[in-house]
């Protein structure tokens, strides 16, 4: 951190935070100890200057937590283990199948992921801490939570462009290619988002001027905050556009295509637009919030001092996507069950044998419907006509994976 430590400490500087220079009979620790209370002093300053010290409260002890940091730190927890459960769900997933959307939801999952783990950071570094933190960490803090909003909106715009490319304007070319043009979008998705997120740390921020920060946040800088709600807003803009697109190519070619092919298209479809629905409702109302916060004059407006039931409503979507995923992907559902079928047989909860006699049973009674649904097929074969090659070997490969899941779980039991 001591590479960012120019950008935004106190002694760049030094008209608004002068310190008394170090005589030759001082010691070295304690020039450097002088510093660091300037630094931390510079935070309490820039909290006093925008209003957030009013009527600011603190536990009334130390070791003590309030209720709401301690039912904000149990949701950011259960969000943490809910993307867990769901990221192996769609590693497993990819491992199968291979197919690129099982990666761009990784990828949102593991921007999910990274939300919660922020969220907890954020709650265990505020408080009374808040005021012990130097100008770097707390940039950084507040930092994480942007590099993980800006990674979910570049993943959602991953997956529109995707989809697009996909049911509208293929793009021609090996799926080795396609694979490997993916995964670079991810890395490139990333590598956005941190640069983004940190642009702060990197000296886009108001140490030195008081009169331009955030009451919000109050080391950002009001230019920075307006050019990253104004780059969401378009992407999210591009994303509607996208889906728009797709939605209109659907209706007007609905004669074309088989039945099942345009039903699976318009769920998936309706899945996604799902995710950018809920994202758009929990991620509203904060935008507006900065939009507010950019106009305001500090000290000027109240409600930008109510900020936390704002921020818990958009880490909230963290924990809404993977309930998304599992309500709309059939596939997912049963990888998830396997995966929570494999913990539970590992923790010792359940026997394995259990799920072994289920899988049986579902399996051959699913070996009778095919059989039956096989001789009524023959018998009507002169007014029938024959079942599609592709949609056999889709059970086929349905069943595999059903049966290779619950394989597993068994094998890794047993060692």
């Amino acid at each position: 951190m001591d590479i960012f430590a120019s950008f935004s400490s106190p002694a760049s500087c030094p008209h608004l935070y002068p310190h008394p220079a170090p005589s030759d009979g001082d010691d070295v620790s304690n020039g450097t100890v002088v510093a660091a209370t300037a630094a931390m002093s510079l935070i309490r300053q820039h909290y006093n200057h925008t209003g957030r010290l009013q009527n600011r409260s603190f536990p009334s002890g130390p070791g003590q937590v309030s209720v709401t940091t301690m039912v904000s730190l149990l949701i950011s927890s259960l969000i943490v283990l809910e993307n867990l459960l769901v990221l192996g769900a769609v590693l497993s997933c990819i491992r199968h199948s291979r197919r690129w959307v099982y990666v761009c939801i990784a990828n949102i999952t593991l921007s999910d992921l990274l939300t919660g783990g922020a969220y907890v950071v954020n709650i265990c570094m505020s408080g009374d801490h808040t005021f012990r933190l130097t100008p770097q960490l707390w940039l950084f803090r507040e930092g994480l939570l942007f590099v993980a909003l800006a990674a979910s909106i570049f993943s959602l715009l991953l997956i529109a462009f995707e989809r697009y490319t996909t049911m509208i304007a293929p793009l021609h070319q090996k799926a080795a290619a396609k694979t490997y043009r993916i995964y670079m979008s991810v890395g490139l998705c990333w590598a956005l988002a941190l640069v983004l997120g940190f642009l702060p740390l990197l000296g886009w921020n108001c140490v030195c001027n008081l009169d331009t920060c955030s009451t919000l946040l109050p080391l950002y800088s009001k230019s920075y905050i307006l050019f990253s709600l104004l780059i969401f807003l378009v992407i999210l803009l591009a994303i509607g556009v996208l889906y728009g697109a797709i939605y209109c190519h659907v209706h007007s070619n609905a004669e074309l295509g088989s039945q099942r092919s345009r039903r699976r298209s318009l769920g998936l479809l309706k899945t996604v637009v799902s995710i950018v629905g809920v994202f758009m409702l929990c991620w509203g109302p904060l935008f507006l919030l900065l939009l507010v916060d950019f106009f305001c004059v500090s000290r000027q407006c109240e409600l930008l001092l109510w900020d936390d039931w704002f921020i818990c409503l958009a880490v909230l979507n963290s924990g809404l996507n993977p309930i998304i995923y599992a309500l709309g992907s059939g596939e997912l559902r049963k990888a998830i069950a396997a995966l929570l079928c494999c913990c539970c047989v590992k923790a010792g909860l359940c026997r394995p044998d259990t799920f072994a006699a289920k899988e049986t049973s579902s399996t051959s009674g699913s070996r009778r419907d095919s059989l039956r649904n096989s001789f009524n097929k023959v018998r009507n074969l002169s007014v029938a006509s024959p079942p599609s090659t592709p949609r056999k070997n889709e059970k086929g490969s349905s069943r595999k994976y059903r049966l290779s899941s619950t394989t597993t779980c068994l094998s890794v039991s047993s060692h």
